[in-house]
């Protein structure tokens, strides 16, 4: 039987793999055994309980709550929020437990539930494997006032959180420059532009209007294309895009060229080495980011570890090394000095903190980071739990490998929950990665074929 939870928590189609009931019994579940193990006695337990703008989430979030109040958890129900601002809540009032509604980019039809531990932290795989043993096992439920209470917190939430972001960059105010946002009419429709405008920005919004069936629809993160073109028409500084919970950031420098995570991971870690804040000189990614990062890294004397695809396991390697900036590819980036998660909105501060107080435009930030051409392909219908150890797999990665020189890459990943291989290839022309990484996925394709 597959694993419930995934890199992310649990995700799948709302109202059909994420029902109210799996939802309800999550809430008892995580109460037992997160609040029960570690709760002080005296006190009875809490949660802080938010989502994205999907119209599925008002139900889940409602069934979440039930589950959690019929375990004895006080919640506090704060309504729509971006999901690292749901960690901060979480460890700024010391709850036991924040649960957060959310496909993050995902189609409106999905939804998911994740789970933040004290702290503000994603729950590590074991604890997650408890939660989902659990589920539906008979417990003694309380009764009378043992039952927790159910009270809303939005506004208090909202303000803590905007403060908090403002105050990452309170010494270096943003006025006098032009910033294009879309929200991707997702968690950060209120949050991003209200926080960029007090810290001093001239705001241009776009897709700031939820209606809880366009969230991530043609726009956001997934989608830069619109806030290419509005980011040239408004002569904007450069623009920044969110995903649905804006847990995640891409931007687009002021030609309407996209910044992708890689090259924000860039910028961010060069201004923290040269303030002398990066802690052990050393930048967290995973095995994804283009190699031209890691090389720009190395010539700017900055290390660098690599992970599984993930962001939880980004946090992890950093917490393990004491290292407080990381993230991936795809705009997830987790600034630990300010935040516990990935939380796109405050990389949009911090990037644009970095434009002020250089007077250097986005464009000539991100040219610290050259990419070199990546081409992936998906190979499906194999087995790719021998992808690692196929004698043939592994001739023609070697072969590919020493084709490409220190100039290029090879990867194959398995993919997590499909029979399916990604063969991905970076190298110094996209013509060389292109047929590096055709060549290899005939090879998985003919090695690993299911029945072969």
């Amino acid at each position: 039987m597959a694993r419930l939870f995934g890199t992310d928590g649990v995700r799948g189609l709302a109202n059909t793999d994420v029902t109210a009931r799996l939802a309800l019994d999550l809430g008892v579940a995580a109460a037992r055994e997160l609040v029960a193990e570690g709760s002080d006695t005296s006190a009875r337990p809490r949660a802080v309980v938010g989502r994205d703008t999907r119209i599925s989430g008002e139900m889940l979030s409602a069934a979440m709550c039930a589950g959690l109040a019929s375990a004895g958890v006080d919640v506090l129900d704060v309504g729509v929020l971006p999901t690292p601002g749901i960690a901060h809540w979480t460890a700024r009032s010391g709850v036991d437990l924040g649960v957060v509604i959310s496909a993050s980019h995902n189609p409106m039809q999905d939804n998911g539930i994740k789970f933040f531990a004290r702290g503000g932290h994603k729950l590590p795989d074991d604890v997650e494997d408890r939660i989902e043993a659990s589920l539906g096992s008979d417990f003694d439920a309380p009764v009378g006032e043992g039952l927790g209470h159910l009270t809303g917190g939005h506004v208090l939430a909202e303000s803590s959180y905007i403060d908090h972001l403002v105050g990452a960059i309170s010494h270096t105010p943003l006025a006098g420059i032009r910033i294009a946002v879309d929200c991707a009419n997702g968690a950060a429709s209120d949050v991003a532009p209200a926080a960029l405008r007090e810290a001093g920005a001239d705001v241009v919004v776009l897709n700031a209007s939820p209606d809880g069936t366009n969230i991530n629809d043609a726009c956001g993160s997934t989608h830069p294309e619109q806030l290419q073109a509005v980011t040239v028409a408004a002569e904007a500084a450069f623009g920044v895009a969110f995903d649905g919970d804006a847990d995640r950031c891409l931007a687009v420098d002021g030609e309407g060229n996209l910044v992708d995570g890689d090259q924000i991971m860039g910028i961010l870690a060069t201004a923290m080495h040269e303030a002398g804040e990066l802690a052990n000189d050393t930048l967290v990614v995973t095995v994804m980011s283009n190699l031209g990062l890691l090389l720009a890294m190395e010539n700017a004397g900055i290390s660098t570890v690599q992970t599984g695809v993930g962001d939880r396991y980004v946090l992890e390697a950093m917490r393990a090394g004491g290292h407080v900036l990381g993230g991936e590819q795809s705009g997830h980036i987790i600034a630990s000095s300010h935040a516990s998660t990935g939380d796109g909105v405050l990389t949009a501060l911090l990037l644009a903190a970095r434009v002020v107080s250089t007077g250097r435009s986005l464009k000539d930030l991100a040219s610290v980071v050259t990419r070199l051409p990546q081409v992936l392909l998906g190979v499906p219908g194999v087995a790719k739990e021998r992808a690692g150890t196929d004698e043939g797999v592994a001739e023609a990665v070697a072969g590919a490998e020493a084709r490409l020189g220190s100039t290029g890459r090879v990867l194959l990943r398995p993919s997590g929950t499909e029979p399916l291989v990604r063969v991905m290839v970076e190298a110094a022309t996209e013509e060389q990665a292109t047929a590096e990484a055709e060549t290899l996925a005939e090879v998985v394709r003919a090695r690993l074929a299911l029945g072969g």
